[in-house]
């Protein structure tokens, strides 16, 4: 089995600070999608000596950032040569609002990951959702397709919820353990 590659765009800062986050947990490496959708150089080998995948955005307008979009999109490549088919892949964003239609950026990496013919790795998480949960909890979000956190329009990237990174971490970590265990 390869390595996790994480590729992510991140447009102020806040879904870099996940990503960061899920790489920690997982043991992964980044590789960040430059402001106009590029990958860096040799960001597309990595990615096909990958064992796993794990894609991640802010959640704009419903959907994936326009700079992931159009790497997702030049992932046309690898597709027609089916270079990435049978890795593992996962998914994370990040949007202002507690919903702000984060589920859908998840479908729209799941659609890209099952046109490849990966295989998707959900969180593997509880949701915290009795009375006494607060925001600080692990999977106060309550996502189950992937990662989902949330930033406040008018925080900055350091003043992100600690219990959304510490989500992330431990996404990391159920990614990771999948990783091993398909070997």
């Amino acid at each position: 089995m390869g390595p996790i590659e994480i590729v992510f765009h991140s447009g102020y800062g806040h879904t870099k600070r996940v990503a960061d986050a899920v790489a920690e947990g997982s043991g992964g490496a980044l590789i960040e999608l430059g402001q106009d959708g590029e990958l860096p150089e040799g960001g597309w080998d990595r990615l096909d000596r990958a064992g796993m995948i794990v894609f991640g955005a802010p959640t704009y307008m419903g959907g994936p950032s326009w700079q992931f979009k159009k790497f997702a999109d030049a992932s046309s490549k690898p597709w027609f040569g089916q270079q990435w088919k049978d890795k593992l892949a996962a998914g994370f964003t990040n949007s202002a609002s507690m919903n702000g239609d984060k589920h859908s950026t998840l479908h729209y990496f799941i659609t890209l990951a099952m046109q490849h013919g990966m295989l998707w790795t959900g969180t593997g998480l509880m949701p915290a959702n009795s009375k006494a949960s607060t925001r600080n909890d692990i999977n106060y979000v309550a996502s189950f397709a992937g990662l989902m956190t949330t930033s406040p329009a008018d925080a900055s990237p350091d003043e992100m919820v600690e219990g959304d990174l510490a989500t992330a971490r431990a996404f990391g970590a159920r990614l990771k353990a999948v990783s091993v265990a398909r070997g």
